[in-house]
């Protein structure tokens, strides 16, 4: 057999994190040890708590997002096709991360630059959207980056939801940001 198709011990506890945490953020960790096939102490050698688990994977889910919109902007034209593909690319990862969305993550430094990061990203995409001509120059750019952060958090709910389909909250959300609600 060939061991290096075989997840470490660590991995193995992020992936049922992930899959576990997913379904029922308030799972016990003794479920997320069951579905890692490890026991509890064997869980708490890696994270010696509820919280450094979730900061790890709330880590792990930055890297992701990065990852996932880079590949999605690869043979991308515009600034604006950018945060289109981004959006798109992310709103299937709410099935796997959605749950730290509401995780309080106040004061957590490495979470808190990682996360600002990420938003330094989308507003400086906006700008160029904006001197592209596909944003109104007079709508702050913070504003129209919080909304496709808002947005994207939307779509994973109505997928969790039922309510739509990761390419229906995508085209949804994209809609709602580049032309509102209106009926004009």
């Amino acid at each position: 057999m060939n061991n290096s198709l075989r997840p470490t011990t660590r991995d193995a506890i992020i992936e049922a994190s992930f899959e576990i945490l997913s379904r029922d953020p308030s799972a016990p960790l003794s479920d997320v040890a069951d579905r890692a096939g490890v026991g509890r102490a064997t869980l708490h050698r890696y994270f010696a708590s509820r919280d450094d688990l979730v900061r790890a994977l709330a880590m792990i889910a930055m890297e992701e997002t990065e990852a996932a919109a880079e590949e999605a902007c690869s043979d991308v034209s515009s600034y604006a096709e950018a945060l289109e593909q981004t959006l798109k690319a992310l709103i299937p990862l709410g099935d796997r991360h959605g749950f730290l969305a509401l995780e309080p993550f106040d004061g957590d430094d490495d979470v808190d630059a990682a996360y600002a990061r990420q938003m330094t990203e989308i507003r400086d995409m906006v700008d160029q959207a904006k001197q592209e001509g596909f944003f109104d120059l007079g709508v702050p750019t913070a504003w129209i980056a919080q909304a496709f952060d808002y947005l994207i958090y939307a779509g994973w709910e109505s997928v969790k939801a039922g309510e739509a389909t990761h390419q229906q909250a995508a085209d949804l959300a994209w809609r709602t940001l580049t032309i509102g609600l209106g009926s004009k």
